[in-house]
């Protein structure tokens, strides 16, 4: 992808602390949730209302579970993750694909072949996100939505130090930025999801933007 005016992101922005490849960190099933369950419920909520209930979903860096509403009756749910144990145990997806999107960010899908896309708790991880998020845009249909929640958890030493160096706002700069940069999406738009009152769970944030019609 070629880099567009502006980007002030460099390769030391992306670095982590633990450089061992990816697929030795996440070789271990880990059939766990990252976030407690009220955050889980205001993420499933919201994916309700963004993501059309018989569209056909991807599920990026998916996992045992998805978070999509249990009453929707989506045409497909694609999860894209790093263990194929994890994956198997989903049973909302459809389809399942094992790739490494920081080794290859080249998404294994047809032009504009999903009506909404997603990336919950996990978009600290990439370290060539701008080209995941092209990529994710070319498999978008027009006026699709991508969706990106955070949070503050992490596996610090598996997150890129870029992340780690900024707060909540920021995030939703950097998220922002990414979707600037992959040249595939309108305006992007922030959301503070977290339960109230505040404390009283993990604090949760998302990010939408939509593919360019």
């Amino acid at each position: 992808m070629s880099s567009p005016e502006g980007n002030p992101l460099r390769p030391e922005h992306f670095r982590r602390h633990d450089e061992s490849p990816d697929d030795q960190f996440y070789a271990q099933p880990r059939l766990v949730t990252h976030i407690d369950d009220r955050a889980i419920a205001a993420a499933t909520a919201f994916y309700g209302d963004v993501f059309p209930a018989d569209g056909h979903i991807l599920d990026l860096c998916s996992s045992w579970v998805s978070h999509l509403p249990k009453d929707a009756t989506y045409a497909s749910v694609t999860g894209l993750g790093m263990n194929q144990a994890e994956l198997s145990a989903n049973p909302v997806l459809t389809r399942r694909v094992v790739q490494d999107l920081n080794v290859n960010p080249t998404l294994p899908f047809k032009d504009a072949e999903f009506d909404g896309a997603v990336i919950t708790v996990s978009v600290q991880y990439l370290t060539r996100a701008p080209e995941v998020f092209a990529e994710v845009g070319r498999c978008l249909k027009p006026g699709a939505p991508f969706v990106i929640t955070y949070s503050n958890r992490c596996f610090p030493t598996k997150a890129v130090l870029i992340w780690q160096s900024i707060g909540n706002r920021e995030h939703a700069d950097l998220i922002g930025l990414y979707l600037r940069l992959a040249e595939k999406f309108g305006p992007s738009r922030a959301y503070d999801l977290t339960p109230q009152p505040a404390g009283s769970s993990d604090p949760l944030f998302a990010v939408v933007g939509n593919r360019m019609i």
